[in-house]
């Protein structure tokens, strides 16, 4: 079973220094997540169009303009718009979650993603409520009890708020 473990960082340069040091600690781009505002709009943040989301979902792929080098090498970095919610920059394994809800124009958008990844729903509308505000959700998901401590620790080193650690729902396989 795999785990995740989640923080907010305070903004883009504080998101930068954990998701370094995410990438110090052997993690790999695949398994790290980030969701902050759009507050620039795509075409300032991203330079090459290269997503493969439906058009309106996901509007551009980044190679590190805008959000800097590190955000830049997760996977599959790109802008998102949530009806009724906004853009947003997501990358990893969120951007797949959060797209869905985008595609499917469900309501409570970020929440609905979050929940969806196992996150309570209690801590989605906190997390949904600090990224509306322009904080950095970031998230990484572990293989075992070793990787939680090593994300925890990079975490609370970094004074990343609100720590969190979940298992993730998995959807039953179909008969």
């Amino acid at each position: 079973m795999h785990n995740a473990v989640y923080c907010i960082a305070q903004d883009h340069p504080h998101a930068e220094i954990i998701v370094n040091n995410l990438k110090s600690a052997g993690f790999s781009s695949n398994d790290i997540s980030v969701l902050f505002p759009d507050k620039s709009g795509t075409r300032d943040f991203a330079h090459e169009q290269n997503t493969k989301m439906p058009e309106g979902a996901a509007s551009g792929g980044v190679a590190g303009m805008g959000a800097g080098a590190i955000l830049g090498w997760l996977a599959g970095i790109g802008s998102l718009a949530i009806p009724g919610v906004g853009p947003f920059i997501a990358a990893g394994p969120i951007m797949a979650a959060l797209g869905g809800a985008a595609l499917g124009g469900a309501t409570g958008g970020i929440i609905g993603g979050l929940v969806g990844m196992g996150i309570p729903e209690l801590e989605a509308k906190q997390y949904d409520n600090k990224v509306r505000n322009g904080n950095v959700l970031i998230s990484v998901h572990a293989e075992n009890g070793d990787q939680i401590k090593v994300a925890k620790d990079i975490f609370e080193r970094a004074n990343a708020e609100d720590i969190k650690s979940t298992s993730e729902a998995h959807a039953p396989a179909s008969a």
